[in-house]
């Protein structure tokens, strides 16, 4: 049996690949993007087998589509099978949305309509990819912008009826809810308390920025530090889950490993002073 992912890891990115190597990083474990590393040879792979004889890793995808109406892509998980038995990730997750739609893969994570229609799809879909892939499948909660008119679900009963419907984990990206909540006016602390909290696996961290076109939402960029408010509600996540395995995520503006290492020692601080917080003092 796999052991689970521990402490705080980063996502693993060609930028820091050569630094990783080089030093004695503080750094518990390392998230990989699926797609990056599907086909076998060539440099990205070899730097992958060379990160795995150092560190546990966990396997993050982006186009598994698994809200989509598409069938899903049956060369597509043959190719990730193939990448689950050569790095024995101990984790592996995408995201909660649908990406491709009539044979076109948009490269965006879509939200879903939120109803038990949508619940039921996705459950059948998820078994559908844990018999191809022969691991357990976790999803990730997005970000939105826009709520549908046949919503019958709000996000945390969406979130907890699929768990509930499918068995799948959760990987809990703090920063998307905290963008959901202040573009959708909900409590994001209120949230976390609804969530099931046996299946929450990873947590991701990340920062995001105001909409540039002044809509007044807010936009999940993945391309900053994380700001004070998505800290202080991974603070109120610890609280309620544990010791989930955490990780900062960055996606552009990528900067020096030093700076993402600053960051984890931070969520590592954190986690710990909210461990030693209980929930009823911290109110």
């Amino acid at each position: 049996m796999t052991m689970p992912l521990q402490g705080f890891g980063l996502g693993l990115r060609p930028q820091h690949y050569d630094a990783l190597l080089a030093g004695e990083a503080r750094v518990d474990w390392l998230e990989v993007l699926s797609e990056n590393y599907l086909v076998a040879g060539g440099r990205p792979r070899w730097m992958l087998d060379r990160m795995i004889e150092r560190w546990p890793v966990a396997m993050h995808g982006v186009s598994l589509n698994i809200g989509g109406s598409d069938p899903l892509d049956r060369d597509y998980l043959r190719a990730l099978r193939g990448l689950v038995r050569h790095v024995r990730p101990r984790i592996v997750s995408d995201h909660l949305c649908w990406t491709r739609h009539g044979g076109v893969q948009f490269h965006d994570l879509l939200p879903l309509p939120q109803n038990d229609d949508t619940v039921l799809q996705v459950a059948a879909r998820v078994r559908q990819v844990q018999d191809a892939l022969g691991v357990p499948l976790v999803l990730e909660n997005v970000s939105s912008y826009l709520r549908f008119a046949g919503d019958t679900l709000d996000e945390a009963q969406f979130l907890s009826a699929v768990v509930a419907e499918s068995g799948c984990g959760l990987l809990l990206d703090v920063n998307n809810v905290f963008v959901n909540a202040h573009n959708h006016g909900f409590d994001a602390v209120a949230f976390l308390d609804r969530l099931p909290r046996h299946a929450i696996r990873q947590v991701h961290l990340a920062g995001h920025a105001p909409d540039a076109r002044g809509s007044g939402l807010l936009i999940d960029t993945h391309d900053a530090p994380v700001p004070e408010g998505v800290w202080r509600l991974y603070a109120e996540a610890v609280r309620r889950f544990g010791a989930v395995p955490a990780m900062i995520e960055r996606d552009d503006h990528i900067p020096p490993l030093d700076a993402l290492l600053a960051e984890l020692e931070t969520a590592r601080r954190i986690a710990a002073d909210a461990v030693a917080v209980p929930m009823e003092r911290a109110a």
